[in-house]
């Protein structure tokens, strides 16, 4: 993904603060309303991200970012099979009304009613999990400014973030009083409860196939 991401400072053109994280666009670009927007991204090759009138392209992923994507989607695939839920990769727009932002997480699931932008049928409004790989340059952002928008989904309860440079899954839980609370897990044998969709994972099984660097 083109951007970059680094403690706010001084306004500047092209760039857009939230939670105090700033996100700069590589270009300069005119700026866009939505529709424009939507309109251009529905005939684009490759994808990108909205906000505020800018937009940002996305970039390629490694292997292993690939590697982690599929065993996760497979697993949740497996484990919601019989349930009235559904399991989607990175093609699926999200959009955001409360900030304006359009993205497309790795990982998205849904239970129930599935709300969409339109009659295109493309950009959901209402994901249940939200799961995001981690790369070096996204990793900041997924953590910080990109996970301040998903807060503000109404029922979105539950978000993942996983390193692909190391066993580590960082997961939140939305509260009954709109807090969220934290737990990392940082060994294969440990399990993470999801307790919006009633079902464990096992982090081993996210990382199937993937070898890290020897130290």
């Amino acid at each position: 993904m083109s951007i970059t991401v680094s403690p706010a400072g001084a306004a500047s053109h092209g760039i857009v603060f939230w939670n105090n994280v700033k996100i700069v666009a590589t270009e300069s670009k005119p700026f866009l309303t939505p529709e424009q927007y939507l309109e251009q991204e529905r005939k684009a090759e490759y994808k990108s991200e909205y906000l505020a009138g800018d937009v940002f392209a996305m970039s390629g992923a490694s292997r292993y970012h690939g590697r982690i994507v599929t065993n996760v989607i497979a697993e949740l695939n497996t484990r919601l099979r019989s349930r009235p839920c559904n399991v989607y990769g990175s093609d699926l727009r999200v959009h955001i009304p409360p900030t304006g932002l359009y993205t497309y997480p790795d990982i998205v699931v849904t239970c129930g009613k599935e709300e969409f932008l339109d009659e295109q049928f493309d950009t959901l409004l209402n994901p249940l999990l939200i799961v995001e790989v981690l790369s070096p340059s996204t990793a900041d952002y997924d953590r910080g400014g990109k996970f301040f928008h998903y807060r503000s989904i109404p029922f979105f309860s539950e978000y993942l973030t996983i390193a692909q440079d190391q066993v580590l899954v960082e997961h939140w839980t939305r509260q009954s009083d709109h807090s969220w609370l934290f737990a990392d897990h940082a060994r294969a044998d440990e399990t993470i409860v999801l307790n919006s969709l009633d079902i464990d994972l096992n982090v081993g099984v996210l990382y199937e196939k993937v070898e890290f660097p020897a130290a």
